[in-house]
């Protein structure tokens, strides 16, 4: 596969991915106001409904929700800056739109995955946590083939320029 082939492909499968994490981040937040669980594949906590913790305290509630609004706000943050990273920066070449393109959704996942698997709740692993992995898998893949396009020519570097877009 040529060079241009690998980062136009790799860049393909990144924006594919992104846009997995994206729509992700449309279903939790609609789900923050619309929907009849906790979250994507969260029913109950530990068989306590919504409503139940609602009847008890509706602060509770109220601040779940919050939380939800501001994880679905920085999921789709982080996508459209992925996303874009690999669409116009990695399909052109560019090494540090590579790496700044790997990093972002790397942390984000490094820092929410681990909390899912300690046992302290309960939730449908295809719904809650599906989507992602499948954008990861598709992300991964777009940014190994990627990278062997960008190898192919060795580092080329793209000085930061105030004004105008070439």
């Amino acid at each position: 596969m040529s060079r241009e082939q690998s980062l136009r492909n790799g860049a393909s499968l990144m924006a594919l991915g992104a846009l997995i994490f994206l729509l992700y981040a449309v279903v939790f937040l609609f789900r923050a106001f619309a929907g009849t669980g906790f979250e994507v594949g969260v029913q109950t906590l530990n068989g306590v409904t919504p409503q139940q913790l609602n009847d008890l305290n509706p602060a509770i509630m109220y601040y779940i929700t919050h939380l939800h609004v501001a994880t679905a706000g920085f999921i789709a943050a982080t996508a459209i800056a992925a996303g874009g990273l690999g669409w116009y920066g990695v399909r052109s070449g560019i090494w540090w739109a590579w790496i700044t393109a790997v990093i972002v959704p790397v942390v984000g996942l490094a820092i929410a995955l681990p909390m899912h698997y300690m046992g302290h709740f309960n939730y449908n692993w295809v719904s809650h946590l599906g989507p992602i992995y499948v954008g990861t898998i598709i992300y991964v893949a777009g940014a190994v083939v990627a990278l062997l396009g960008l190898r192919q020519s060795g580092l080329r570097v793209i000085e930061p320029t105030i004004g105008v877009l070439p």
